[in-house]
C-alpha cells in the first residue's frame, strides 16, 4: 500500500457530518492537543453540526472551535432560536430573530448599517424592555485559519465596555455575521448571570 507520506504528503482525515471518534482523535494527534473525554465528545458535536450546515470543517478549523468550546460553559439566559439576515448593495440590511430570554420566547427586527448592526437594533428592542444596561461596543476583530480559503470558520472577538469594567467575547461561525452575533449572545449571557448572582447576594445578604 502506497501512503502520501512517501510522495512527501500529509494524510487527511475528513471532518465533517459523518466524522466518527477516531478520525477526530486522528486529527487532535496531528495537531498535538489533548481534551478530556467530556470535551472530545462536545467537539465532535460541534463538528458533526458543522457538517450538517454544510461546512467544509479542516484541521486549521479545530483550534478555533475547541477555544469556542471551552469557553462556551456559559449560562443559557438567552438563546438564539432562529435568525434571518438579508442584506445587499445600496440596501440597508435587515434582520428579524426569535429568542428565548429565560422561559420566555420574544419576536423582534431591525434595520442598520450591515447584518450585525441590524442584528444589534433588533435584540436591543427585547432587552431595552428588561432594562438591561447594553454595554458600548469598544473593538471587533475577525480572523480565520492561517491559509483559510473563503470557506473557512470565522473567529470573532468583541470587545466590550460595561461601565468600569472591559470584557472580550469570542463567536465562531462559518459566517461572519452569525459569529459576531454569537460573540454577543456570549457577552449578554455574562452580563444576564452577573445579574443574576447580584440579586441573589441582595436576597440573602
Amino acid at each position: 500500500m502506497l501512503s502520501p507520506e512517501r510522495f512527501g504528503r500529509k494524510r487527511i482525515y475528513a471532518l465533517g457530518k459523518m466524522s466518527g471518534k477516531a478520525s477526530l482523535q486522528k486529527n487532535l494527534d496531528e495537531l498535538g492537543i489533548s481534551l478530556s473525554e467530556e470535551d472530545k465528545a462536545r467537539l465532535l458535536e460541534r463538528v458533526v453540526q458543522l457538517g450538517d450546515s454544510k461546512a467544509i470543517v479542516t484541521a486549521d478549523d479545530l483550534p478555533f472551535i475547541i477555544a469556542d468550546i471551552l469557553e462556551g460553559k456559559d449560562y443559557n439566559h438567552i438563546e438564539l432560536l432562529n435568525c434571518s439576515i438579508n442584506s445587499g448593495l445600496d440596501l440597508e440590511s435587515t434582520v428579524s430573530i426569535r429568542v428565548r430570554l429565560y422561559d420566555e420566547i420574544y419576536r423582534s427586527s431591525g434595520s442598520g448599517n450591515g447584518g450585525f448592526d441590524a442584528f444589534i437594533v433588533a435584540i436591543r428592542k427585547i432587552l431595552d424592555e428588561q432594562d438591561f444596561d447594553f454595554p458600548q461596543l469598544l473593538d471587533y476583530e475577525i480572523r480565520i485559519p492561517k491559509g483559510g480559503s473563503t470557506s473557512a470558520l470565522t473567529e470573532c472577538f468583541i470587545t466590550w465596555q460595561d461601565g468600569s469594567v472591559t470584557m472580550k467575547t469570542r463567536g465562531v461561525n462559518t459566517n461572519q455575521v452569525l459569529a459576531g452575533i454569537n460573540a454577543t449572545m456570549r457577552m449578554l449571557n455574562i452580563k444576564l448571570q452577573a445579574s443574576k448572582q447580584t440579586s441573589q447576594t441582595a436576597l440573602t445578604g
